[in-house]
């Protein structure tokens, strides 16, 4: 039993339809450091570093690493903190890039 390569034209990078943008008082951010247990220290773009959690319903479903893009959600009462409620993929997070929303360096936002 022989496998065929696919040609270079038939490998595409797969499309983007849409990417989730932030809502309302959501920002982006980039995972700066993980502090243990389900708290993460995230740099966003509003030049704020916040330390997040990951809510107890998306703990076992959304696995974080340095560097990740996220979506943040900070608390109503202590803007300091808030909620990560999204990751994005990497052909996202190169989307972002290109659009604008995020900056093409690693920089301090």
């Amino acid at each position: 039993m022989s496998y065929k390569k696919k040609s270079n034209q038939e490998q595409e990078e797969p499309k983007i339809t849409r990417a989730r943008l932030p809502k309302e008082e959501e920002v982006i951010g980039i995972v700066e450091k993980r502090l243990g247990g389900n708290k993460i220290l995230v740099n966003c773009t509003d030049k704020k570093t916040r330390n997040c959690r990951v809510p107890g319903r998306l703990r076992r479903k959304l696995w974080l690493r340095q560097d990740d893009v996220v979506i943040v959600e900070p608390w109503e009462l202590d803007k300091e903190r808030g909620d990560i409620i999204f990751k994005y993929p990497s052909n996202q997070v190169a989307w972002l890039r290109r659009n604008g929303y995020l900056e093409t360096e690693k920089s301090e936002f």
